[in-house]
């Protein structure tokens, strides 16, 4: 099969085989996937547009819109507006994170990841409550106060709290936890995406987060095993209960 032509999108011959209809996102991915990965797409090289992945795949585009933002998100794929889609790198670049997304593609697979994250979290802000330098917990502080001016603003909110998290784990002074964690954070970051957007979830996220800051300010390592284990029941039990997508267009 030819790779993708920069320039030309549409002589392009997809030998993708259709999913039925409605089926979730992830298994529209999975197909791209593994076109991507086929190792004869050069790297920068554009993708057909979503009405063509659409037709040739035989579902929605909001199917294949979906798809293409949590590849965007792992890195697979650049989205530029009023562009098209590219191609990031070469299959070399790619295998280590498809490793990640065959994790992320089974949906049966998203509990165990949130079992994973949980306990990961949970360790890291035990550690970061022994080891956060004073000028860590101010930061954590003040991504606190920007939640709390993002509640009725979602992805604002949710920048936000990705960045606490990201910051919390990095004040556990072990690299390899808080790397672990960000790939976790990767894979389950359309869910989370999905879920909070309303008052009532970034509330309820925000004050969750708030316990968490206040045992880590005080250096309570009970108090703050016990307000991130109370946070990431909440947030699993939100993402695990998350829409389905919205109907294909």
């Amino acid at each position: 099969m030819p790779a993708f032509s920069p320039d030309d999108p549409l002589n392009i011959r997809l030998e993708l085989e259709s999913v039925p209809v409605g089926s979730p996102a992830s298994v529209v991915a999975r197909q791209l996937v593994s076109l991507l990965t086929a190792g004869e797409l050069a790297p920068g090289s554009r993708l057909p547009s979503e009405r063509i992945l659409s037709e040739r795949l035989g579902v929605g585009r909001s199917a294949v819109r979906e798809a293409l933002a949590a590849l965007e998100i792992l890195g697979i794929v650049q989205i530029r507006p009023g562009s098209g889609t590219y191609l990031r790198g070469g299959t070399s670049d790619l295998l280590p994170t498809t490793l990640s997304w065959g994790l992320m593609l089974a949906s049966n697979r998203t509990r165990e990841l949130l079992e994973i994250r949980s306990s990961l979290e949970r360790t890291a802000a035990i550690l970061a409550a022994q080891r956060a330098t004073d000028e860590q917990i101010t930061e954590l502080g003040e991504y606190l106060v920007r939640q709390e001016a993002t509640l009725d603003d979602p992805q604002a909110f949710i920048d936000a709290d990705v960045r606490f998290h990201v910051l919390l784990a990095r004040a556990s002074g072990n690299d390899v936890l808080a790397d672990l964690l960000q790939s976790l954070r990767s894979m389950l970051s359309v869910w989370v995406a999905r879920r909070v957007q309303t008052r009532q979830a970034t509330e309820a996220a925000f004050h969750e987060h708030r316990a968490v800051f206040e045992a880590l300010r005080a250096r309570d390592v009970p108090a703050v095993q016990r307000a991130m284990d109370e946070h990431m029941a909440t947030a699993s039990a939100r993402i695990e209960h998350a829409e389905p997508l919205p109907a294909d267009e």
